[in-house]
């Protein structure tokens, strides 16, 4: 059965950089969803037009609120107006929650590492606000990979890690000095903590996640074990 579309209204909008915005609204009669999942957004025009994009969610569900993550994209059709330019109080059309592949549910106890390519973070941060809510005693990992320091998603609230928190972050294009892009170094000791069933996320473009694919089937090559589930979620 197909999902129905609901109306969604703007109630908040914060900025996490200079291009980044979390938006938040609320779609009276929503279904809930699980951490890593998102919703297509629909956008109408006055001529009848219609714009259809896939924005995941940033949170996990609270009643009829939810929080997309939103990155402005030059010459985008649609992300510049929802970033910047969709008033408080105006209203689109939501349909989801899709994707059932790429979650975390808080039964789930098996250590865990994300992998996270600039916007990438939000439905992982999905999984690490979720994984605060339930008091999860599993180890969770995430390595994020972001150009320059300034471009870092929810700053403020992933500086606070917690006792079973990892968080790793890589700077590939400025400082601090000699970053590079991300590499099989950055991820063999989150690897190594691994168990055999625990599920590895890995989200960004479609080159970063096939260069950390890649990467990670080599490592667990190299110690000697099967792959863990890879999961993967790409944009662009």
């Amino acid at each position: 059965m197909a999902l129905a579309w609901l109306p969604a209204r703007l109630v908040g909008r914060r900025a996490q950089s200079a291009t980044a915005r979390t938006l938040v609204f609320t779609v009276p009669g929503r279904p809930g969803h699980l951490p890593g999942q998102h919703v297509d957004v629909r956008l109408t025009a006055d001529d009848g037009y219609q714009a259809v994009r896939s924005y995941s969610l940033a949170a996990p569900a609270d009643d009829d609120r939810l929080k997309l993550g939103v990155q402005a994209v030059a010459d985008g059709e649609v992300s510049p107006y929802l970033a910047d330019h969709l008033p408080p109080g105006e209203e689109v059309e939501v349909r989801g929650p899709l994707g059932n592949w790429f979650v975390w549910r808080p039964e789930q106890t098996e250590p865990v590492l994300s992998v996270a390519g600039g916007s990438g973070v939000v439905p992982l941060m999905s999984m690490i606000r979720a994984h605060r809510s339930a008091g999860s005693r599993g180890l969770l990992q995430l390595v994020y990979s972001v150009r320059d320091p300034k471009d870092v998603w929810y700053r403020e609230e992933l500086a606070d890690g917690g006792p079973f928190l990892d968080i790793r972050f890589i700077h590939t294009r400025r400082t601090p000095p000699g970053a590079s892009r991300i590499t099989a170094a950055d991820l063999r000791e989150p690897t190594a903590r691994l168990d055999p069933v625990s599920p590895v996320y890995v989200c960004g473009s479609t080159g970063f996640v096939e260069t950390v694919g890649d990467l990670l089937v080599e490592l667990f090559a190299g110690q000697g074990e099967e792959p863990a589930t890879i999961r993967t979620e790409r944009f662009g």
